[in-house]
């Protein structure tokens, strides 16, 4: 069986090593971090990337640090609701739930699902040569080996894609993000109910994890890499967002300044091709999108079941990168263009124009809004 080297320990390059090793592949996963460290925040896996874990073998293992969701809510940041999705009409019709869980908590799981000696870490892919028969990759400790196929999930700022791709450098979204994960302890809150509030100065999420735990994320317009803004304390972030709903504020000051996640918010312009000879672009690396349908980790999910599938079906390496390219370009691209559009209506500072917003999506049924993302959950990738 073929030997196939994964480049990034992050969830798409475990799954893929996973669904990989359980075709018989002959697998090893190269990490730049010299150690695992319990960071990140909360995530949405969506009903479709539950899917595509159970395709894995995958599933019941996240499942057990997963909070399943009951209800999507957007408000105003006064708390007037205005469009709203029911998670039971997705698993009622999709047959699978909408879920949250620690990002930390998901990497320990998929880490623990791999046979013992296939990560190698401190292990940072600097180049990569790639020939009629296989892929040479070095490696910044010196050494150098030979592959018979690179999967290529390292990440938004990837070698790979920027070398195959000249220009695919990543793009800022026009708004910047703080996030940290809480105890809920006194904060009252529905913790079968994720939310955002879009006001004029920012927009701000509650996401329930499970352990009596909440992920919050707040997202305000600015500069990229503002170096003034990238300093904000607790207090600053509070004096933003002072006047929204309860329990907001409450939440803001219940957070530990150390606990505090920053960065700009990110994607890619699509590209045109995933797959490089024997070697495929995976999740971020391929497809970085921003975060507004709550589908990063859910396609990198995805990706790793149909490019084991191709694998498993497919003549040949190439033609299973080929065809892996094949089924995920299309959906892909469309979800990081829908993704950017929600972003710059959930960031609308002018009131005028929010209040128009807030009317029109108020005014949409249910049933028309479960039919807008259909194209998420009800998805055959056979």
């Amino acid at each position: 069986m073929a030997k196939i080297t994964i480049i990034g320990g992050g969830i798409g390059g475990l799954c893929t090593a996973y669904a990989l090793q359980q075709r018989g592949y002959n697998v090893t996963l190269c990490e730049g971090a010299g150690t695992y460290q319990s960071l990140g925040a909360g995530l949405g896996i969506g009903a479709n990337a539950l899917k595509a874990l159970e395709k894995i073998g995958l599933k019941q293992q996240v499942m057990e640090h997963s909070k399943v969701l009951r209800k999507m809510i957007i408000m105003s940041d006064q708390g007037k609701p205005i469009t709203e999705t029911d998670s039971l009409m997705v698993s009622e019709r999709f047959g699978t739930d909408n879920v949250t869980i620690h990002r930390a908590d998901l990497l320990l799981a998929l880490r623990n699902a791999l046979k013992p000696g296939t990560i190698v870490l401190n292990k940072r892919c600097v180049d990569f040569v790639q020939e009629q028969n296989g892929v040479t990759l070095s490696f910044e400790d010196g050494e150098t080996i030979s592959s018979d196929a690179v999967v290529a999930a390292d990440g938004i700022n990837s070698i790979f894609r920027r070398k195959l791709v000249p220009g695919s450098t990543p793009r800022y979204a026009g708004y910047t993000c703080w996030r940290a994960v809480i105890p809920v302890n006194d904060i009252v809150i529905d913790d079968l109910v994720a939310t955002e509030t879009w006001g004029p100065s920012g927009r701000f999420g509650i996401v329930p994890l499970a352990g009596g735990k909440i992920y919050w994320f707040a997202c305000v317009k600015a500069k990229a890499r503002d170096s003034r803004i990238a300093k904000y304390s607790i207090t600053d972030l509070l004096s933003i967002f002072n006047d929204f709903h309860r329990p907001i504020p409450q939440i803001i000051q219940a957070t530990d300044q150390e606990s505090l996640i920053h960065n700009d918010i990110l994607d890619i312009k699509p590209i045109q091709h995933y797959a490089f000879g024997r070697i495929a672009l995976l999740g971020d690396a391929a497809h970085a999108t921003t975060p507004n349908l709550g589908q990063g980790a859910g396609q990198t999910m995805e990706d790793a079941y149909v490019l084991a599938r191709c694998l498993e079906t497919a003549g040949d390496l190439v033609m299973a990168f080929k065809e892996y390219e094949r089924k995920r370009l299309g959906r892909t691209k469309k979800i990081i263009k829908m993704s950017n559009q929600i972003g710059r209506i959930a960031q609308l500072e002018n009131k005028g124009l929010i209040l128009l917003r807030n009317f029109v999506l108020n005014k949409v049924p249910p049933t028309a809004n479960m039919k807008r993302f259909e194209f998420l959950y009800d998805v055959d990738w056979d």
